[in-house]
């Protein structure tokens, strides 16, 4: 890993094979960033609990562009977390699904969702499954049956207000509306 890895053990007495194990799982995390700039991990021994031995708290923070990742696996009473590799490997899941969700939203992968607008019905085609909408501005979108929610195609009428959405590619007749919800079924 490019970044340095600082390990820090709390309650208990540093481990070599939790440390290799610890590098090893942070080097893993260069394929799905190379970008790490830090990463510190902390092993801390809860307290000994009555009838159980130890349970393992780990923590993760990454330093990456755009802000940290961080996990701070506290298990609770998880028994498997009785042992500390268990309670490495499963922090070290956490934290590389959480730095893949970052990585893909600095890279604007993550599916951004439009809010509806709100327009009214100009026409209906019944016997052809689509109509047009117009949008507060005037512009005329296409919409077919199956954009309608529910079964609420068959009862549209024409002045009816709806919520709808663009679907960001165009179809054959323009604009596309992938969602419309007339407004009294949204209430």
């Amino acid at each position: 890993m490019a970044a340095d890895v600082h390990i820090s053990f709390r309650g208990m007495e540093p481990s070599p094979a939790a440390e290799d194990q610890v590098r090893r799982r942070a080097d893993e995390l260069e394929q799905f960033s190379d970008r790490i700039t830090a990463c510190r991990v902390v092993l801390e021994a809860a307290d000994r609990h009555h009838q159980h031995g130890r349970i393992y708290k780990v923590r993760v923070d990454l330093t990456v562009p755009g802000g940290a990742v961080v996990v701070n696996r506290e298990p609770g009473q998880d028994h498997a977390h009785e042992d500390l590799h268990v309670a490495i490997r499963d922090a070290f899941d956490a934290v590389r699904r959480r730095l893949q969700d970052h990585m893909r939203r600095l890279d604007g992968q993550t599916k951004q969702h439009e809010l509806p607008s709100i327009g009214r019905i100009a026409s209906v085609f019944a016997e052809r499954d689509y109509g047009f909408l117009e949008t507060d501005a005037g512009d005329e979108v296409y919409f077919h049956r199956n954009s309608v929610s529910g079964h609420g195609f068959d009862k549209l009428k024409v002045g009816e207000r709806v919520r709808y959405v663009i679907d960001p590619e165009e179809g054959e007749k323009g604009a596309q509306a992938s969602a419309v919800i007339p407004i009294e079924a949204a209430r």
